[in-house]
């Protein structure tokens, strides 16, 4: 396999560094990360827990367009900068109930099909990232060559 160059999307604010890897920035119609040449197949949506929580809460109905875009890639995830502890033990400025946030989560990933990470922290989430493009990158070019 050749060496990926990795999106980020123009709008991500602070973006993750991913080392030796070629970056290239340029909106992307869904996610924050993807791979150059496979935009419309692999998306990453990068979330801190604040974020994840306005999201879901607050601002459902644009989230809802979003997961519906991701939904129709082949590899798509939502990555997320805290654990699901964080979630539940409600460590975040909101006053969204935990369990309404929880709900939100699994309604992501069973009505939508998207699976939501909870990552643990920033580094953990950049790791998950790569590799997530990487591995998709490798089951797209075998799905291809059979």
């Amino acid at each position: 396999m050749e060496a990926i160059s990795i999106i980020v999307d123009t709008r991500e604010q602070v973006p993750y560094a991913f080392g030796s890897r070629q970056v290239v920035r340029q909106a992307l119609p869904a996610g924050d990360y993807s791979v150059e040449g496979l935009e419309s197949l692999i998306a990453v949506e990068r979330k801190t827990l604040e974020d994840f929580v306005h999201s879901v809460i607050r601002d459902r109905e644009r989230f809802k367009k979003e997961l519906s875009k991701l939904a129709d890639y082949t590899h798509a995830c939502i990555v997320v900068e805290a654990s699901l502890p964080d979630v539940l033990l409600s460590r975040y400025p909101s006053g969204a109930h935990p369990n309404s946030v929880f709900g939100a989560t699994v309604s992501i990933c069973v009505d939508h099909g998207v699976p939501v990470f909870f990552c643990g922290d920033r580094q953990a989430a950049r790791r998950f990232t790569e590799e997530f493009l990487v591995r998709s990158v490798m089951k797209i070019s075998a799905e291809r060559n059979l």
